[in-house]
């Protein structure tokens, strides 16, 4: 079995884990995290530890396996960056959320909404994973993350942060109907209570995600259930309409798509899902 480095990219800390160990590593990120250094950190803070491939978590829209927006909380030079000739090993990269959401899955329909530096959104569909970029798309007199994200939290204080947190988990969970919603992200634990329908997520899940992208590695790759297909898109909230193939019973295992690009260049997954 390979040993997996997972690294999940946040607006304020980046943080590291590898197979077979307990505690994490963290580094605060910010403006001036571009990939070089977030790669220089992250081989600082693992020395000592061993891994074969690495799963990274990154803040921003995916396609491929590949970054295709800037992330707005860090620096810039993401998109085109070949991760795997960095790291000198295979890589794996899907979106921030995504990677929790896949930590956090049970079963059915689920939601999954991070509440950290911005707003972090994807859903799993019986087993199928999807992520969105819910968080720039309007709302009210801005966007969804301006009225849930860190800056809303510091500007409007904790009791008026949380009533905009319930009001934009009422509206999400009535537009898109999920089984399950989890609430993920640091921010999280900041609700005194949680809307209705509603758990708590823990950040940890982020890394169980990033290990279950690398889960079928070594067992025999099998088609995914969707798999991107067209050009990446090329502006936020534009993005390729996938084909459904089938359906699989959802239990938490991640199976790898056979043939398509990973960040540097491998077969890898397309849309990771969760398999029987």
């Amino acid at each position: 079995m390979k040993r997996v480095l997972v690294v999940d990219v946040g607006g304020t800390n980046l943080k590291v884990l590898a197979s077979g160990q307990a505690t994490p590593r963290k580094f605060p990120s910010g403006p001036a995290m571009t990939p070089r250094r977030m790669v220089s950190v992250v081989k600082k803070l693992a020395q000592g530890w061993g891994y074969d491939v690495v799963a990274i978590g990154y803040p921003g829209m995916v396609f491929r396996g590949r970054p295709v927006a800037e992330p707005h909380n860090l620096g810039r030079g993401w998109i085109g960056f070949n991760f795997a000739v960095a790291f000198g090993r295979p890589v794996r990269v899907v979106n921030d959320a995504a990677m929790q959401a896949l930590g956090s899955y049970r079963r059915g329909k689920m939601l999954f909404l991070g509440l950290g530096t911005g707003l972090g959104t994807a859903m799993i569909v019986d087993g199928i994973l999807e992520p969105m970029e819910i968080a720039h798309l309007p709302y009210k007199k801005g966007t969804y993350e301006d009225y849930v994200g860190r800056r809303a939290l510091l500007k409007k204080g904790k009791k008026k942060w949380r009533a905009q947190v319930a009001d934009v988990v009422a509206c999400l969970t009535a537009a898109l109907e999920p089984d399950d919603v989890v609430l993920g992200g640091g921010n999280a634990k900041k609700l005194k209570a949680l809307p209705p329908r509603c758990r708590l997520g823990a950040n940890s899940n982020a890394f169980v995600g990033g290990f279950r992208l690398w889960a079928d590695e070594g067992r025999g790759a099998r088609t995914a259930v969707r798999k991107p297909r067209g050009r990446a898109p090329t502006t936020p909230g534009r993005s390729p309409q996938p084909t459904r193939r089938r359906k699989v019973r959802p239990v938490p295992r991640v199976v790898a798509a056979a043939g398509v690009p990973d960040a540097g260049g491998r077969s890898a997954a397309a849309t990771p899902h969760v398999s029987a």
